[in-house]
C-alpha cells in the first residue's frame, strides 16, 4: 500500500492556500492543531488518522475502518471487475473506499478483511510477517497420510522457482482437511493437492492469525471488527 504520511508543512501546503514556507508562523501563531493539540514543528509527522485544523477549518478526521466479510462463490476479490460481482459490491455505499487485506479466489470463500488502514492491512499480508491463514479444503480423491507430510516439507515450484514455507494438513474426513499456511502464492492450495493429482473442489477460509471467521455471518454478510479482534492482528 502507498505511504499515508506526510510532514505537517507538506500537508498544510497540500490542503490550504498556504505554501510550506508559511507553515513555521502559523505553527508560531498556534493556528494549527494536530489530534486537538497545538502543533509544534514543521516536520511533525501527519498520519492518514491524525485530525488536522487550520484556525476553525478541519483539514482531516478520518476513521479507521477493519470489516470482516464472509465471502461467497463466484465473488472477486477486487475493487471492480467487468465481468463479476466483486465484494465490495456486497458491502455498503460508505465502503466503497476500502481494500482488501488478504485475496480469495473467485470460486474460494469464507473470511475476507477489508480497511482503509494501510499499515494494518500489511502487517497481515506481507510475506515477512508469516501470519497463519486457516482453510478448510474439499477434494475430489481420497487423503492419504503421505499427503501430511509432503505439506510439511513444501513444494518446489519450478514457474516461480521458490519453494513453499511448510503447511500444516490435519485431516478431518476422507475427502477433507484443514490446511494452515503461512504465505500466500498464486493457487497454493490447488497446486499443493495437484501434485498428487487431486482436484480441489472447496476451499473455504476460516481464520487469519487468530481471528476467526464470525460463524453469524451467512455468505455474502459483513461486520465491523472489535477492538479485540483488530489488536489481535496488529
Amino acid at each position: 500500500m502507498p505511504s499515508h504520511k506526510s510532514r505537517l508543512d507538506r500537508f498544510i501546503s497540500q490542503h490550504s492556500p498556504f505554501s510550506r514556507s508559511e507553515v513555521r508562523l502559523l505553527i508560531a501563531q498556534g493556528r494549527i492543531r494536530v489530534n486537538d493539540q497545538p502543533a509544534d514543528k514543521i516536520s511533525q509527522v501527519i498520519g492518514q488518522f491524525c485530525r488536522v485544523q487550520l484556525d476553525d477549518q478541519l483539514l482531516q478526521d478520518n476513521q479507521p475502518i477493519y470489516l470482516m466479510l464472509n465471502k461467497p462463490l463466484n465473488t472477486v476479490s477486487a475493487t471492480r471487475d467487468d465481468k463479476h460481482r466483486t465484494v465490495l459490491d456486497l458491502l455498503p455505499a460508505e465502503f466503497a473506499h476500502l481494500h482488501i487485506a488478504g485475496r480469495l479466489d473467485l470460486n474460494s470463500t469464507g473470511l475476507l478483511l477489508l480497511t482503509n488502514d494501510g499499515g494494518w492491512s500489511s502487517g497481515i499480508t506481507a510475506a515477512g510477517k508469516k501470519v497463519s491463514k486457516q482453510y478448510q479444503v474439499r477434494v475430489a480423491n481420497p487423503i492419504t497420510a503421505e499427503y501430511a507430510a509432503a505439506f510439511a516439507a513444501g513444494f518446489y515450484f519450478p514457474f516461480e522457482d521458490i519453494k513453499t514455507q511448510p503447511a500444516l494438513l490435519h485431516q478431518t474426513g476422507e475427502y477433507e482437511a484443514e490446511i494452515t499456511l503461512t504465505e500466500g502464492r498464486y493457487h497454493q492450495i490447488k497446486r499443493m493437492f495437484g501434485r498428487f493429482r487431486n482436484p480441489v473442489t472447496r476451499i473455504h477460509r476460516t481464520a487469519i492469525g487468530a481471528l476467526q471467521l464470525d460463524p453469524a455471518l451467512k455468505p455474502g454478510e459483513s461486520r465491523l471488527l472489535t477492538a479485540d479482534e483488530i489488536n489481535c492482528l496488529r
